[in-house]
């Protein structure tokens, strides 16, 4: 079976400079510190990292993030499934890092093999066009966001780059306990944090006044494209705008190192039109985020979503159940 060593995939991927950064051995490494296992696999021109999540009874289930890579996915699905079934996989979920519209050639490959189209969160983002100078950057940006950005400027709001973790995670805290969502532990971000900023791919970010912490965020790169990941505030001081400040100051990194695109990851998935009529009213979910996100210039992007494939019905029933209602909970 075609599987490569984690060096030699990185070795595989230099050939794809447009490659996603969830499709790095770095990535991998992360996960296999949290109940999942990478395997790189390789046939001709095409690959992918596969992430096994284990289950009990010697069951998983097979995620393949923004892959594969490659133009040759015909002959590499045949060793997918195989490695599928070697791990007892109850289903595979295949995430394609392409936009919509999805082409003819990839549909029929896809439904070839027995993939049928899956729901996942979130399929659409925004993305900021970093090229030309500052000023121009700047410019695409709605007038009141860079009102903010340089409010926060005038108000005292810092931004560095740091190493502190615990001061990241005590905004975490505070994030996920105010918006209702659930946390990373410490040692997932710190494990993030040194995997990806040893060779300068990831910074951590925290905007402060007078030395009180207020927001912060990971930014993460390869090749040309930035993403914002994770990010947190407090409830302090939210009338110096920090967290405007510190989107720019995560957009400027990115164009220090290379970056013409930065990926504000996750916006609700709703035609623009929607968007913008309900932006104001609403709060729920990713709305709130959106009336933020929205004020960076960016354009639209929506994934082609994911894709799976089923090998155990009444487990993957059973799976889906159990997730179901341990997000209820």
């Amino acid at each position: 079976m075609p599987v490569l060593l984690p060096s030699e995939w990185d070795s595989f991927l230099t050939r794809y400079p447009e490659a996603h950064i969830l499709q790095t051995s770095a990535w991998g490494q992360l996960k296999s510190a949290f109940n999942w296992t990478p395997v790189y696999i390789r046939t001709g021109q095409a690959g992918a990292q596969v992430l096994f999540r284990r289950l009990p009874l010697g069951f998983s289930v097979a995620y393949v993030p923004k892959g594969p890579l490659g133009e040759d996915w015909e002959s590499l699905w045949p060793e997918l499934d195989r490695m599928c079934r070697s791990y007892h996989a109850i289903f595979l979920l295949v995430e394609p890092d392409a936009s919509e519209p999805m082409s003819d050639a990839m549909q029929l490959i896809m439904r070839k093999f027995g993939l049928e189209a899956a729901p996942i969160q979130p399929r659409r983002t925004i993305l900021v066009d970093l090229s030309g100078t500052e000023e121009q950057v700047l410019e695409r940006m709605k007038q009141k966001t860079r009102y903010n950005i340089h409010l926060a400027e005038r108000k005292g709001v810092v931004v560095n780059q740091v190493t502190d973790l615990e001061k990241f995670y005590a905004l975490m805290k505070v994030t996920g306990a105010r918006d209702g969502f659930e946390v990373h532990s410490p040692e997932y971000y710190r494990r993030a944090f040194d995997l990806f900023s040893a060779d300068q791919r990831c910074a951590l970010l925290i905007a402060e006044f007078e030395g009180r912490p207020l927001a912060g965020l990971m930014v993460f790169y390869l090749g040309r494209r930035a993403w914002y990941f994770y990010g947190a505030s407090n409830d302090e001081e939210r009338n110096r705008m920090p967290a405007y400040l510190l989107q720019w100051e995560a957009m400027r990194w990115a164009r220090q190192h290379g970056c013409s695109e930065y990926d504000l990851w996750g916006i609700p998935d709703e035609e623009e039109a929607v968007l913008e009529a309900h932006f104001t009213d609403r709060s729920d979910g990713l709305w709130g985020v959106y009336r933020f996100k929205r004020g960076f210039g960016g354009k639209m992007d929506r994934s082609v979503g994911a894709w799976q494939r089923v090998y155990n019905p009444l487990l993957f029933r059973l799976y889906q159940w159990r997730m179901k209602n341990r997000t209820a909970g």
